[in-house]
């Protein structure tokens, strides 16, 4: 029997793309543990996650004063049971399938895997702001922390749990939460693999969470790049 596989779904507002994820990880994940953490959505998300959740077979979590993608994928981590565990955002349900193969990854000598949009046979499809932006940032992380990772924000991974006992996830911020954690796994020596992934276009460019504006876009690329000098000073400390 294959090994019991933990995916976090982060949820607010997801009504568009909540049913079509969810069946997906069902259809391609043989022994799946779904874990569902929604923060207060105010459309019909959570009415969709009851209707499937027939006979309690995800775990959920409805989070009543809290919005954050950190600290809700970390509340995720604290249910997980999982030998393997990984997160995908909701709207990425085209992503699913690639979960076979990372699992494979896992099973030779990998101990986490992430998927990559600047290896040969990756890309990003995004508008230029974001694409080049998200490009050129990674080649500034890169540098400045000093790892062979090409892509530190995509945030699509799977994992061994051993990673767990020497890593920790902060829970703060938006997605730069995870490029702390990458960096820190590689500098503790664990294995990381990355595979080619193409990024498709905003399904729903106007209610982005990151890149909603100019202000947003601005914001959250100020953020990251204080993640990455302040995941340096941590490890000095």
């Amino acid at each position: 029997m294959s090994l019991k596989t933990s995916i976090i779904l982060c949820t607010y507002n997801e009504e568009k793309f909540i049913e079509k994820i969810i069946l997906e990880l069902e259809k391609n994940i043989l022994n799946l543990e779904l874990i569902i953490i929604d923060d207060n959505s105010s459309d019909r998300t959570v009415e969709i996650i009851k209707k499937l959740n027939t006979n309690n077979k995800y775990k959920t979590v409805y989070r009543q004063r809290s919005r954050s993608l950190a600290s809700a994928f970390v509340r995720g981590i604290i249910e997980t049971t999982g030998e393997y565990i990984g997160w995908v955002d909701t709207n990425m349900s085209e992503l699913v399938p690639k979960f076979n193969l990372m699992i494979k990854e896992l099973e030779s000598s990998n101990d986490l895997v992430i998927l990559s949009r600047y290896i040969e046979g990756g890309g990003d499809q995004r508008p230029l702001m974001r694409s080049l932006g998200s490009k050129y940032f990674n080649i500034f992380s890169r540098f400045v922390l000093n790892v062979p990772i090409k892509d530190l924000t995509n945030s699509v991974f799977l994992m061994k749990r051993k990673v767990l006992d020497e890593v920790t996830f902060l829970g703060y911020g938006h997605g730069e939460f995870f490029l702390e954690f990458l960096y820190n796994a590689h500098k503790k020596g664990f294995k990381i693999k990355e595979i080619p992934h193409i990024q498709e276009k905003d399904k729903d460019p106007e209610n982005s969470k990151s890149a909603s504006s100019i202000a947003q876009f601005s914001y959250h690329a100020f953020m990251y790049f204080l993640r990455v000098f302040t995941s340096i000073m941590r490890r000095k400390n």
